[in-house]
């Protein structure tokens, strides 16, 4: 069975490029995840019939043999996945416009376009593969909402051109503009005119920064459009809001820019979110709002010395294994841990690589669950010091794609960073 599935929260963009997948991979059942964003309940609402869509609970995972990925590659980002993530024998297909991500897979189409419904169209035309009036709107739609109406910085000339392409194809603009609409009621107003009467302006490395934190009451839609809003008022580089919601305890983090300096999407990725470089958002649970401030003003300013080292949250000791013991040792090593990587050590233990889940895929036979770990580890290690702080940790992590990265000091390996242990200092959990 071939399925094809996108983030939770889905976008215009994400059942855009949904169901532009199932026109490439006519044979798959396309998975949309449990929740939505306002704008996409409203249009399924009455367009939901036009699209044949399966919920999650409707696939049987242990006949799935590949999983088709669009508008994310990203593990977490993913709506009831969870036991394909270890099968070895899964064929995955990644289709995105995000760099960054932790799904391993050679066979990946990731560019970053506007949106990533602009690749499919690409690949849909040169296929020369049929659309209809309704499925070139909805993949209008996406090019749209994730380009704002084409005029974030990560729009690419190609967008223009899959929205010329659509146009052809008779993508209605009345139902676009219908559907895309923000909502902009009373609560959205009364907050925004809080939001302006509290605002406040930072300027960090020569660009100019407003952070802005709210308590709300329950769920409030649109709060990505407010935002905007209060950035362009404001007339600052890049705005930031922390909603806290305080009958779920929960934060939702949201980030608008209009210079490339300041990488939205990378911000937000840093603290388990997601986004492009112009806009993102993070949805936080139980995390105390100066904290998130806190975080954002580091990494926008690129401070290596926080306050809490790395010493202070890395996990130890660390079990490590001898690169001459045999891989089926590591195998059971890992699976009693319940891990998905350790460091290798020489005889003098000294860090020479990395065995993960990941390099148990180079394996084609039985009979090599018998060879040395060191014929199938990552060798190019990446280290940090014990001194350094959580912050450049967690830019590792991002830039090399990597769930662990082992803590040195004088050359031995004193402890291990993971992301579980990145997120102590992100939930504001470290102690005193």
């Amino acid at each position: 069975m071939i399925i094809i599935t996108t983030h939770k929260e889905s976008d215009f963009d994400a059942l855009a490029s949904l169901i532009a997948a199932s026109l490439l991979y006519p044979d798959a059942k396309p998975v949309l995840p449990m929740s939505v964003n306002a704008n996409l309940k409203a249009f399924l609402a009455i367009h939901k019939d036009l699209f044949k869509l399966y919920s999650p609970k409707d696939i049987i995972f242990d006949h799935v043999t590949t999983l088709v990925v669009v508008d994310t590659h990203s593990w977490n980002r993913l709506d009831g996945m969870e036991q394909l993530k270890d099968n070895l024998d899964l064929e995955i297909i990644v289709w995105d416009h995000h760099s960054e991500g932790d799904i391993v897979t050679p066979h990946k189409h990731i560019r970053e376009t506007g949106a990533t419904v602009t690749l499919l169209v690409k690949e849909i035309e040169k296929q020369k593969k049929e659309i209809t009036p309704i499925q070139a709107t909805l993949f209008l739609m996406g090019l749209y909402e994730d380009t704002g109406n084409m005029s974030f910085p990560s729009t690419l000339p190609e967008d223009a051109y899959a929205a010329g392409f659509l146009l052809e194809q008779k993508a209605d603009l009345h139902i676009l503009s219908t559907f895309l609409r923000q909502a902009y009621g009373k609560k959205q107003k009364d907050i925004l005119f809080q939001m302006i009467q509290d605002a406040k302006r930072k300027e960090i490395g020569g660009f100019s920064i407003s952070i802005a934190k709210m308590e709300t009451a329950g769920r409030i839609q649109n709060l990505a459009m407010v935002l905007q809003m209060y950035r362009e008022i404001v007339n600052v580089d890049a705005a930031f809001g922390i909603f806290k919601d305080i009958e779920r305890n929960k934060c939702m983090v949201i980030g608008r820019s209009s210079i490339d300096e300041i990488n939205i999407g990378l911000l937000m990725r840093s603290i388990g979110g997601g986004g492009h470089p112009g806009a993102g958002s993070a949805l936080l649970k139980a995390v105390n709002p100066d904290t998130i401030e806190e975080i954002l003003l580091e990494l926008i300013s690129g401070n290596q010395h926080s306050s809490v080292m790395l010493s202070d949250i890395m996990s130890y000791p660390v079990v490590t294994i001898n690169e001459d013991r045999k891989i089926k040792t590591a195998a059971m090593k890992l699976r009693e841990l319940g891990c998905t990587g350790m460091p290798v050590v020489d005889k003098e233990g000294k860090i020479v690589g990395v065995i993960s889940r990941r390099d148990f895929k180079k394996l084609r036979k039985s009979k090599e669950m018998n060879s040395p770990v060191k014929a199938f580890m990552t060798r190019n290690v990446i280290t940090i010091s014990y001194d350094k702080s959580i912050i450049e940790a967690a830019r590792l992590m991002i830039k090399h794609d990597i769930g662990r990265i082992p803590v040195l000091k004088k050359n031995k390996i004193v402890g291990i960073i993971t992301r579980s242990d990145a997120m102590t200092y992100f939930y504001d959990l470290v102690p005193d």
